[in-house]
């Protein structure tokens, strides 16, 4: 029949001529539907995902201090040992957290830059600003460091899904138990 449009076409001018009439018309795609915008650009991260970000970015800024007192020096053999024994299993949450991290293609994450297998402490999600030569009271600073970190992530339990709560309820713990560690030391 010649007088009428093939069917595609007419699905294909459709589809094109649908922003431009709602564009002349002064109305958002999302007057017309429910749910998100379908023309309104990507949907903003889900909170799991910035909470997630957030502990990523977090857990490599502890990796820093905790290099950085290891460059400090100044600690005694025993301090030197279990400082890095700390800062191997904060290297590993890093590792456990990065796994964790799905962004969508095109999204612009923060963190998602880094790839989620490298495991090196230099890989931090953000700059971090660069350390003193020497931290006054290494030992005591780390510990507080960690004090937070677990709280942190303990008031984030609530607003994640249960399986990334369980993963923060873990690093959490693994903190309180670290904060315990370099309080039997002291304050050096």
């Amino acid at each position: 029949m010649p007088g009428h449009l093939p069917r595609r076409r007419l699905l294909i001018a459709s589809a094109t001529a649908l922003p431009l009439l709602l564009a002349t018309a002064g109305c958002r795609s999302a007057d017309l539907f429910a749910g998100p915008d379908p023309l309104g650009g990507r949907p903003p991260l889900a909170h799991g995902t910035v909470a997630l970000e957030a502990a990523i970015t977090a857990e490599a800024g502890l990796i820093s201090r905790y290099q950085s007192v290891i460059s400090g020096g100044g600690l005694d053999a025993g301090e030197s040992s279990l400082i890095a024994t700390l800062l191997a299993q904060h290297q590993d949450h890093l590792v456990r957290l990065r796994g964790r991290l799905v962004v969508p293609a095109g999204a612009s994450a923060s963190v998602a830059a880094q790839s989620p297998g490298t495991a090196t402490a230099t890989a931090t999600a953000t700059p971090t600003p660069a350390a003193p030569a020497r931290i006054q009271h290494p030992i005591g600073t780390l510990r507080d460091a960690e004090r937070q970190s677990a709280d942190s992530l303990v008031r984030q339990l609530t607003g994640v899904e249960p399986a990334l709560a369980q993963l923060f309820a873990s690093i959490a713990a693994s903190d309180a138990t670290h904060a315990a560690a370099l309080s039997a030391l002291g304050t050096s």
